[in-house]
């Protein structure tokens, strides 16, 4: 009890700059309540605060910030993901395949380091920033690491909202082609939202169910990536790990919640209060993450994530078009 009355005045304060954060981006959905949360934290990181706000800070941006995973799964409906077929699992096996490996190639070429490229792949390949959100404690990432990806990810989803259905047009997209695209190659789900609908309301609805597809790819890339941290930080060899002590085990609690919302009858408004709640409480560890930010060092480095991002994006975008032409000839 004396823990957790400890770490209150910490999580109050988050929470106190979560809330305009949440507002602002509730009216403004293509700039992210997640991004503004940071940019809050990191103007108030300039601010000498008492000793006895840090370790409710850092508790919500670790330890919180894994729980608003779990809750994110009530808004997963698993009936949605298997009526998109077989056509959607080739094209993302693709494109995660070809962003991943964008990442780590380009990013040894920039000389970033592990914690940043990844990241970055994975809120490109996956989910923007409830991938980052995700990813970030399996991997150690410090808050410096993940303002970089969540910062470069925002920039991308910016632009992608108001470029692709431009794009769309001009290459005369049908409602189909286009919403497999925005689904593949747009990041977070707002952006993905405004390009889609921004198309048509048929490549809207099929851009969202894509995108909720990708965001269980979550769960297999999270396990890969906890085995390939234990492995280089304790130079194990043999292959043989401690599966208890490396198992992000929140991601099976995203699991649970996802099943729960498909095949369990709760009513709608509470498995909605749910979902809403992980994602304001992502604000909440985005706004912890910035407090503990030096934004003058971030932005002296934030020229090559931003290179990185826009390497993925691209390569993303390409894929995703390259595999519907020549594969799926869609």
């Amino acid at each position: 009890m004396k823990t957790l009355i400890n770490k209150l005045p910490g999580i109050a304060l988050t929470a106190l700059i979560a809330i305009p954060a949440w507002l602002i981006g509730r009216a403004f959905p293509i700039i992210g309540s997640p991004v503004l949360g940071i940019v809050f934290g990191m103007l108030l990181a300039f601010w000498k605060r008492p000793v006895f706000f840090n370790d409710g800070i850092s508790y919500t941006s670790k330890k919180l910030l894994q729980y608003s995973i779990i809750l994110l799964g009530f808004e997963m409906n698993l009936f949605q993901v298997f009526k998109v077929g077989s056509q959607t699992l080739v094209l993302m096996l693709f494109t995660l395949t070809a962003a991943f490996i964008t990442a780590f190639v380009a990013g040894k070429a920039l000389n970033l380091n592990g914690n940043t490229k990844t990241l970055i792949g994975v809120g490109s390949a996956i989910c923007g920033g409830s991938a980052i959100a995700a990813t970030a404690p399996v991997i150690h990432a410090d808050e410096e690491e993940v303002a970089h990806s969540i910062s470069t990810i925002f920039l991308f989803n910016v632009i992608a909202a108001f470029l692709f259905p431009f794009l769309g047009h001009a290459l005369g997209m049908s409602d189909q082609s286009f919403g497999l695209w925005a689904g593949t190659a747009v990041n977070d789900t707002s952006s993905v939202v405004a390009a889609g609908y921004s198309f048509s309301n048929a490549a809207g609805n099929l851009a969202v169910i894509v995108k909720l597809t990708r965001t269980l790819m979550i769960v297999p890339v999270t396990l890969v990536l906890a085995v390939y941290t234990s492995r280089k930080e304790s130079g194990n060899k043999s292959g043989k790990y401690n599966i208890v002590k490396i198992f992000p085990w929140f991601v099976l609690g995203f699991v649970a919640a996802s099943v729960i919302n498909t095949f369990i009858p709760v009513p709608s408004g509470l498995t909605g209060f749910l979902s809403q709640a992980g994602k304001f409480v992502i604000v909440m560890a985005m706004a912890s993450i910035g407090l503990n930010t030096n934004l003058v060092k971030l932005v002296k480095s934030g020229g090559k994530p931003i290179l990185l991002g826009f390497i993925c994006w691209s390569v993303l975008a390409v894929t995703s078009l390259a595999v519907q032409q020549f594969i799926l000839h869609i």
